[in-house]
C-alpha cells in the first residue's frame, strides 16, 4: 500500500446529512482509496434542511468528485441537481451525486444494493409479501427493487399519505399493487401475521436511540426473515429481538457496503475492494461500540 497524504491533487468526496456523527462511511472508502492508491479523501458534512441548496452548490464550487446523500436529502436533492440518472428519478430518491466539471448527476444505488444484499444472503423476494417500515427516500429505493422483482409490498407508515405517494409511483412504474398502511401497532400485527419478510427502512433503533424498536418483539415469527437498514448499531433491538424469535436477520451494514461500492465506482471508475471496504466499516463501527 502506498504512503498516503492529502496533497493540491487529492480528489474530495463525502456525506452529506444530518446527523452523521454516527457514519462508519469515511474508513470504509477511504480504506478502500488507499488500497488502490487512488488521491482521493472521503469526508462528512452535517447539513440541515435549510443548508442543502447552498450545501450543493458548494459541491461544484469547492471542485468535489462527489457525495453521498443519506437522511433527510435523498428525495429533496433532485431538485438543487442539473441532471438524475433515468433509475434515480423513476424511485424520486437520489443516494450519490457525481461532479463532472461541475455538473451533477444523479444516481440511486440503494436499490441494487439492497438486492445485492438479499441475494448474498439466499432470499429470493418474487411472490413474498415484504413489510416495509417507513416511506423516504431508501423505502422508495428498497420498494422499487423488491415490487420490480415481483414482491408484493406492505408499507407502513407513520404519515400513510407519504406511503400513499410512494406506493401509487411503484405501482405505476413495476404494475405492482402495493397497500399501504398506518403504522400502528394494530395495523402492524396484522401486515406481519401475513408478511414472509420485514424490512425497517426508518431511522429508529440507530445510534444514541439503539434501544428503540418500531416493532413489538411478540409479532416477529420464526420464518421471517428481518432486514434493518440501520448499521449503528450493529445489532438493533429489531434484530436482537427477531434473533431471539428464530428469524434469519440481516443487518444493515451490508446494504452500507453495497451502495458505498456502486457509488466508490461511479466516482473513481474502478472496480470496488468490497472486502477492504466491509473491513473498513466493522473496525469503524466497533470503535462506536467501544
Amino acid at each position: 500500500m502506498k504512503t498516503w497524504e492529502v496533497s493540491g491533487r487529492t480528489r474530495l468526496v463525502g456525506v452529506i446529512g444530518d446527523p452523521v456523527e454516527h457514519t462508519v462511511s469515511p474508513a470504509m472508502h477511504n480504506d478502500a482509496f488507499r488500497a488502490l492508491g487512488l488521491d482521493y479523501l472521503y469526508v462528512p458534512f452535517r447539513v440541515g434542511k435549510a443548508d442543502l441548496a447552498s450545501a450543493v452548490h458548494g459541491i461544484r464550487s469547492l471542485g468535489m468528485r462527489g457525495v453521498n446523500v443519506t437522511i433527510p436529502h435523498k428525495m429533496e436533492i433532485i431538485q438543487h441537481l442539473d441532471r438524475v440518472d433515468p433509475l434515480a428519478a423513476e424511485i424520486g430518491a437520489v443516494n450519490v451525486v457525481v461532479s463532472d466539471d461541475g455538473i451533477l448527476t444523479g444516481y440511486n444505488t440503494d436499490a441494487e444494493g439492497f438486492l445485492n444484499v438479499l441475494m448474498e444472503h439466499d432470499v429470493e423476494p418474487e411472490g413474498k409479501n415484504v413489510v416495509i417500515l417507513g416511506a423516504g427516500g431508501a423505502a422508495r429505493a428498497i420498494a422499487f427493487a423488491l415490487a420490480d422483482r415481483g414482491a408484493n409490498l406492505i408499507m407502513l407508515n407513520r404519515t400513510p399519505s407519504n406511503a400513499a405517494r410512494c406506493a401509487a409511483d411503484v405501482s405505476k412504474a413495476t404494475g405492482q399493487k402495493v397497500e399501504v398502511l398506518a403504522l400502528d401497532n394494530r395495523r402492524l400485527a396484522d401486515a406481519m401475521e401475513r408478511g414472509h419478510v420485514l424490512v425497517n427502512t426508518t431511522s429508529v433503533g440507530m445510534y444514541p436511540s439503539k434501544d428503540d424498536s418500531l416493532v413489538p418483539a411478540e409479532l416477529i415469527r420464526p420464518h421471517f426473515v428481518v432486514a434493518d437498514i440501520v448499521y449503528n448499531p450493529h445489532r438493533t433491538r429489531l434484530l436482537a429481538d427477531a434473533e431471539k424469535a428464530g428469524a434469519r436477520t440481516i443487518n444493515g451494514l451490508e446494504m452500507l457496503i453495497w451502495q458505498g461500492a456502486l457509488a466508490f465506482e461511479k466516482w473513481t471508475g474502478k472496480k470496488a475492494p468490497v472486502g477492504i471496504m466491509r473491513r473498513g466499516a466493522v473496525r469503524a463501527l466497533k470503535s462506536y461500540e467501544k
